[in-house]
């Protein structure tokens, strides 16, 4: 899967959070994985029709309903989202963001070592 170009609201990232966790969804189910106070359901059909028109989700008539399902792995998303998100703030450095969140004391030692087992465990 490969992540559109255009990015997400936070409200279609909450959509798309909840497709992403439902897999495969009709509106209705959408509208139920939704936090309270839930938004109303045309809001929610509006956001998917947008996600659909971006790219994020396809769509599969049943009968005389629609089934949704991700375009977009919420990985591939989260990776995209991340590397513009350092690009951004911190000219592509990962290394300058994880030194800027320990500085801001957003980061503990213990993450940080588990982040290194991780780096140490992907190289092999």
């Amino acid at each position: 899967m490969t992540t559109p170009n255009k990015p997400l609201t936070k409200a279609e990232e909450q959509i798309m959070q909840s497709i992403w966790k439902l897999e495969k969804a009709f509106l209705k189910d959408i509208i139920e994985a939704q936090p309270e106070p839930r938004p109303h359901a045309n809001t929610v059909a509006t956001i998917v029709k947008i996600l659909c028109e971006k790219g994020f989700v396809g769509i599969k008539p049943v009968g005389r309903v629609h089934e949704y399902y991700p375009l977009v792995s919420k990985a591939d998303y989260s990776s995209s989202t991340m590397r513009h998100f350092v690009e951004g703030y911190f000219e592509g450095s990962f290394a300058e963001a994880v030194s800027f969140m320990v500085q801001q004391k957003d980061i503990s030692v213990k993450d940080l070592e588990l982040l290194l087992q991780t780096i140490k465990k992907n190289k092999s």
